[in-house]
């Protein structure tokens, strides 16, 4: 059986990040996210922002992980900065996480949430938060499995071009 792990992103995942992407957001997010940007996802496109966010990271303490078996990337989270108004200087926020759906339940999520713990402890940041959903179960029961829990944040998030199309998230946080 091939090795699993956690590793610095490089140019040549970019595509299979994008290609992940699709993937979970399709089988995690139906009935969350409009079903016209569902459909409207390229793995191409998405591997190409992913690119850019590799090559130019919006800070220095900007960093995509990859999870791996063998060579094959099964799963990424980005990290950096919390970008929130009420966050200090040592909250990090989980910016994206997501496996690929034929692979999960095989710890490779577990994985990438230890990483970021790992890189954030080592960057001095002391919380970390994530927006989550309020729809999205399966995320939220993951993430607080891991030790995540509710502060009393909440935003609704514009996905479309209707009026309706906002989806209501809560902001989870864990301390390291």
């Amino acid at each position: 059986m091939p090795s699993s792990g956690v590793r610095p992103a490089t140019m040549a995942d970019a595509g299979h990040i994008g290609a992940v992407n699709v993937a979970a957001w399709r089988e995690r997010l139906t009935g969350i996210l409009p079903a016209d940007v569902l459909e409207g996802l390229s793995a191409d496109d998405l591997g190409m922002v992913w690119a850019s966010g590799i090559l130019n990271p919006p800070t220095p303490q900007h960093l995509l992980l990859v999870a791996v078996e063998g060579d094959a990337v099964l799963g990424y989270a980005a990290v950096g900065p919390s970008a929130d108004p009420d966050a200090d200087a040592e909250t990090a926020e989980l910016i994206a996480l997501e496996v690929d759906p034929a692979h999960q339940r095989g710890g490779h999520g577990s994985r990438l949430i230890a990483a970021v713990a790992d890189v954030c402890r080592a960057s001095g940041m002391t919380t970390v938060s994530v927006w989550c959903p309020v729809a999205d179960g399966v995320r939220r029961g993951f993430l607080q499995s891991a030790g995540w829990g509710p502060d009393s944040a909440r935003r609704d998030l514009q996905v479309g071009p209707e009026d309706g199309d906002v989806v209501r998230e809560v902001r989870l946080v864990t301390a390291l």
